[in-house]
């Protein structure tokens, strides 16, 4: 039940995340807001024209031609301001593109601040605009005049939030910490969702199961091209229990899926094709990757901006500095907590799912290799990575300190190969130098 209820948290993060990267939900919902705002202030209007209520004495008054008037050039204003948000937002996304790479979009677009923003400024000139049709030829709607005018005063704070808030979520540290931020709770929620079974195992063994698949397993296509975005593992072992069958998964969240070709095998083949046509509705393909129970695209999207920065186009080295700093720190996290379920059980204990998540190795070849790959000749950076190998290395395992070890003997190479100063080469063997006596600190029996 533990396990259930860890799947339904994953899969409502993934909704979550699904709905937060729009520019429409939050300005649907504060118009909506809106609406209802003024269902409320409309009625008490009508109630104070009739005479039944008594409205306070800060409600402003006037004449139907003067109320008409104020919301005319309240609505005018907002309008003209909700085009200047929406084109400052625009700049925003066009400088992103270009500077950090089209990934990094969707942290902007997920932005609370700009959807809030545009939201209020929209929600405000709907209610404007209701006010204003609710004029009649003696009725004055005089509260909903007054909201109109207060809304208006909240969104003059709005904007200069706005305008502070764009200043700083475009400079590029914010950026990469954001992504870290991010990437830091896929961590948290991928080590949550992924706690082995605490149960008693039942069934075949993996190799025997393996070997069934290998031998006897049919292959189901995919039905559609695009990212694997989302698995429904619970789902998926689920049906695998109906039919007493196995799921081997090919791919994992963040692999492309072309349509016609393998994505599973199922033994017994018998039921391949009645699994195959209930997996549709149990993989979520889409043509972006997200983080969820994709933790390898945060920090490709921390590579991305490094090895941009690298660039001889770019050539600024301390973003790069900035990005193997938050490497090390995700990295710290991932070599302590990273245990990715393979084998999926059912509620008796017997495997129905097995599937290829990616590996604590490979996660810090990631990490490591494209940024040492565009980083020949600069010890800077070379320092920085061994630095990081060195933080991972303190905390990591003794049984997880090879893969760190094998990345830092590839950069020493790199710099004794590139790196033309004395001075320099020496900078760097002084930091792969530590690593080496940290790991054969960290080795068994020492």
């Amino acid at each position: 039940m533990d396990i259930s209820f860890r799947h339904f948290a994953v899969e409502s993060d993934w909704r979550d995340e699904s709905l937060r990267t729009n520019l429409w939900l939050i300005p649907a919902a504060e118009s909506v807001a809106a609406v209802l705002l003024f269902v409320v202030t409309l009625s008490i209007d009508r109630a104070a024209f009739h005479h039944e209520i008594t409205l306070p004495s800060w409600v402003i008054s006037g004449s139907p031609d003067a109320a008409r008037q104020i919301l005319s050039s309240l609505a005018a204003a907002l309008i003209t301001v909700v085009g200047v948000v929406f084109s400052i937002m625009i700049v925003t996304l066009t400088l992103a593109s270009s500077q950090f790479g089209p990934r990094m979009l969707r942290t902007f677009i997920r932005d609370r601040g700009t959807q809030l923003t545009l939201g209020t400024f929209v929600a405000t000139f709907f209610y404007a605009m209701l006010a204003l049709i609710s004029i009649g030829a003696t009725f004055v709607p005089h509260l909903s005049v007054t909201i109109a005018l207060a809304l208006t005063a909240v969104d003059l704070g709005v904007l200069i939030y706005f305008i502070h808030h764009i200043a700083t979520v475009i400079q590029l540290p914010e950026v990469i910490a954001s992504i870290a931020r991010d990437l830091a709770q896929a961590i948290d929620a991928e080590a949550d969702a992924t706690a082995g079974w605490s149960g008693i195992g039942n069934g075949a063994a993996p190799d025997v199961l393996r070997a069934r698949l290998d031998r006897d397993g049919r292959e189901v296509t995919a039905p559609a091209s695009g990212y694997l975005r989302f698995v429904r593992h619970v789902t998926l072992v689920r049906i695998a229990a109906e039919y007493d069958a196995v799921i081997r998964l090919q791919h994992r969240p963040g692999h492309f899926l072309t349509r016609g070709h393998a994505m599973a095998t199922v033994w017994p083949p018998e039921v391949a094709d009645n699994i195959g046509r209930r997996l549709a509705g149990v993989h979520i393909t889409g043509p972006l990757r997200t983080l969820s129970q994709d933790v390898a695209f945060g920090i490709d999207q921390l590579v991305e901006i490094a090895i941009r920065a690298l660039s001889p186009a770019v050539n600024d080295t301390f973003t790069a500095l900035t990005c193997i700093d938050w490497l090390g720190d995700s990295l710290s996290k991932i070599a302590v907590s990273w245990h990715p379920q393979t084998f999926h059980r059912d509620g008796n204990g017997e495997i129905r799912l097995i599937t290829a998540p990616v590996s604590y190795e490979r996660l810090v070849q990631r990490s490591f290799e494209k940024i040492r790959q565009a980083a020949g000749g600069m010890p800077a950076v070379l320092i920085r990575q061994l630095d990081a190998l060195h933080l991972i290395m303190t905390v990591a395992p003794a049984s997880r300190s090879q893969v760190l070890l094998d990345q830092a003997d590839m950069i020493q190479r790199l710099s004794l190969r590139t790196v033309p100063e004395a001075a320099d080469q020496a900078d760097v063997t002084a930091r792969y130098d530590a690593l080496l006596k940290l790991h054969a600190e960290k080795a068994p029996g020492t």
